[in-house]
């Protein structure tokens, strides 16, 4: 079987001393900052909106930045810890905290994230499914950074295949195996992001509170189920229901049902401008 020439590139970007930056940390750090920037811009075109009306001031973003930091690290551990390794965590209760080792799950940090949006849209007296939609429209730009990280640290990596596109990773045996990472960071990243911008500036469902949001987990999960069929699953987990389920499978179709769910109710949902 043929395969492409695996890139060499060092996952640490630099390094002084003990301290080393690694691309996987910059793939977060840039993914939260373009979020966070471009949920700005949205807010800030009075076009997307009812009446012309900014559904939050700007400040909000700057203050909810380090909430959303905190649920998708505290989120995404979390959910790595209860969903796919949980034996091991048992029995080393203190790697829990080893970060550093990887393992982060979206869907925990998903749900750590969403948490972090309800307590902050409370508490600042904004419309919660209006945050859910301007935060949901720059996180694909984050997931493909991470999956293009991914890609450059040897993990996560495809099932054994004959395509001509394929690579033999480092980390991943002697047979080519599929690029899932990068076929992730063309789905969830690039084209999810694509989808979002269409409908927040073409079709401006803005508009209409809980309706992108809802698009950006439904494209999600559907993204991930696709890519799970030619993504090898964690060793410690394997497949499950007869040889082709996945864990990534089995979290992702409750996403699609409630997104396909917040699409649908939008349109009973009233935005609301911010309190002067």
């Amino acid at each position: 079987m043929t395969a492409l020439a695996f890139p060499n590139i060092d996952p640490v970007i630099v390094q002084i001393g003990p301290l080393a930056i690694h691309w996987y940390g910059i793939g977060y750090i840039v993914g939260i900052l373009f979020a966070w920037w471009y949920a700005k811009r949205l807010i800030s075109n009075t076009r997307l909106w009812p009446n012309g009306t900014t559904p939050m001031k700007a400040i909000d973003l700057d203050d909810f930045v380090m909430w959303a930091a905190i649920g998708i690290v505290l989120g995404g551990r979390l959910g790595y810890v209860l969903f796919y390794d949980f034996q091991r965590y048992l029995a080393n209760p203190l790697d829990i905290v080893a970060v550093w080792q990887g393992g982060m799950s979206f869907h925990g940090g998903f749900a750590g994230t969403t948490l972090a949006m309800i307590l902050f849209a409370r508490a600042r007296g904004i419309n919660i499914w209006t945050l859910f939609d301007v935060v949901a429209a720059g996180v694909p730009v984050a997931l493909g950074t991470v999956r293009v990280a991914n890609f450059i640290n040897s993990e996560l990596w495809g099932r054994v295949t004959d395509v001509p596109w394929a690579f033999v990773f480092p980390t991943g045996g002697p047979f080519p195996r599929h690029p899932s990472q990068l076929y992730e960071a063309a789905l969830e990243g690039l084209l999810l992001f694509i989808v979002l911008r269409i409908l927040t500036h073409g079709l401006l469902k803005l508009k209409t509170p809980g309706f992108v949001a809802g698009a950006f987990v439904t494209g999600y999960g559907l993204s991930r189920i696709f890519v799970e069929f030619y993504r090898e699953p964690d060793a410690q987990l394997g497949y499950l229901a007869g040889g082709w389920l996945t864990m990534g499978m089995v979290l992702s179709v409750p996403m699609v049902l409630a997104g396909i769910w917040a699409m649908l109710s939008a349109r009973h949902r009233v935005a609301r401008p911010t309190t002067p």
